[in-house]
């Protein structure tokens, strides 16, 4: 069984044999103290994972959602409103919900399809490339754009900054690696990491009208909120999340895609008959699991399957386990685009942490797919993909593409 606390444990894509022997032996597993972090239980099986996150009084986001540990003044100066429990999170939840709406993100469509148009069409034009950077990264930091409503000529450096923030524990991504040099330079910065210095002053610089922004992105719109306008730290923290999140969970969703099309051919002629357009995108997402899990603090003791979780151990809640429960989902580990109902997980539903960007992500991903569909015959890759160092968030970050057009 691989030690899940440590990120090379990742590195060759999940360990789901390791999650399938927890569900089976050990649906609430302890992993002992790793490096300077504490110990911490996973929950493996859907059903507890459902149950927990539904139950913020007794599983608490309000001491950080992630394994590593913290001090109570690192945690105030980085926190987002992911980090808070109701009633604190319904009311910033109430400011920022209007404009994720699902009819507000469908009034994208247009926008999304010609931006998803453009970028497969200059994709098709190379005999072979990287779908990760000419197709799976473009969309999703092009809409991220016009969500934040910041320039388009910021984006690369807004994504790059996104990715070593997010992606603190690969060597791809930032040259300070979590557990590899010493970043308590950077303790009171989202993850610690440098990348959240030059995300701050970018979002200070916003605060302060030094940097213009249109009037109807996301970030005017909090700005000026009638019932509570985001300011100063709480702007500056959500702007980095927005960054981050709002970026590589839709990539690493559309890299799943495409890898899958590689190795299900079936795929790709279901796509085409048009039947499963309305599924398709929680299918591709449920298999991608891009958020891996989050954290939640036990205010209490709690028994779950003969195991005692006492009050102030971490709880990580493993998403990426629950999503291919077999308990739940016939036939887990196998993309079944007519999947339904499917009760996937990757998006927190059934608690007060929802994503916020649900909607805009499955939509990103079934324009796209049928931007792709319908211009190949057929996808092969051509190298072995390689996958995020990280415990935390996982994805494909490279895979070379061969497509066979119509």
């Amino acid at each position: 069984m691989k030690n899940l606390a440590d990120h090379d444990s990742f590195v060759g894509g999940v360990p789901h044999d390791t999650f399938a022997q927890m569900r089976d032996e050990a649906p609430v597993h302890w992993t002992p103290a790793h490096g300077a972090d504490k110990g911490f239980w996973s929950l493996t099986r859907y059903a507890d994972i459902m149950s927990a996150q539904k139950d913020p009084n007794t599983f608490s986001s309000a001491q950080g959602i992630r394994i590593e540990e913290h001090s109570h003044a690192e945690y105030m100066a980085r926190r987002t409103f992911q980090e808070t429990d109701p009633p604190e999170h319904s009311g910033t939840r109430r400011i920022v919900n209007p404009a994720f709406a699902k009819p507000v993100m469908a009034g994208f469509e247009p926008v999304i399809r010609e931006l998803a148009h453009d970028i497969v069409a200059e994709a098709l034009q190379h005999a072979e490339f990287d779908g990760i950077d000419l197709i799976a990264k473009r969309l999703p930091m092009l809409m991220l754009g016009r969500i934040l409503g910041v320039p388009d000529a910021d984006l690369d450096w807004l994504v790059d900054r996104g990715d070593a923030l997010i992606g603190n524990s690969d060597p791809d991504f930032t040259d300070t690696v979590l557990d590899k040099v010493n970043t308590d330079a950077y303790a009171m910065m989202p993850f610690r990491s440098p990348a959240g210095v030059e995300l701050y002053d970018y979002a200070e610089e916003i605060l302060n009208g030094a940097r213009q922004i249109n009037d109807d992105g996301i970030l005017a719109r909090v700005m000026r909120a009638e019932n509570g306008a985001i300011e100063g730290q709480d702007f500056k923290n959500f702007f980095c999340l927005l960054v981050a999140a709002g970026n590589d969970t839709t990539r690493y969703s559309i890299a799943m895609a495409l890898w899958l099309l590689t190795q299900q051919k079936e795929l790709l002629t279901q796509l085409q008959s048009g039947a499963v357009w309305e599924t398709c995108a929680d299918e591709f997402i449920r298999l991608a699991s891009p958020t891996l899990h989050f954290r939640r603090t036990a205010t209490r003791e709690v028994e779950m399957h003969g195991k005692t979780i006492k009050a102030g151990d971490k709880v990580l809640m493993r998403f990426v386990s629950g999503n291919r429960d077999e308990a739940v989902f016939e036939d887990p580990h196998a993309a079944r685009l007519d999947r339904s109902p499917n009760r996937l997980m990757a998006f927190g539903q059934g608690g007060p942490h929802v994503c916020l960007g649900m909607w805009l992500a499955k939509l990103e991903l079934k324009v796209l797919l049928q931007e792709l569909a319908g211009r190949i015959s057929a996808l092969e890759a051509t190298s072995a993909p390689t996958w995020t160092r990280s415990n935390f968030i996982c994805g494909v970050k490279s895979l070379t593409l061969r497509p066979t057009l119509k």
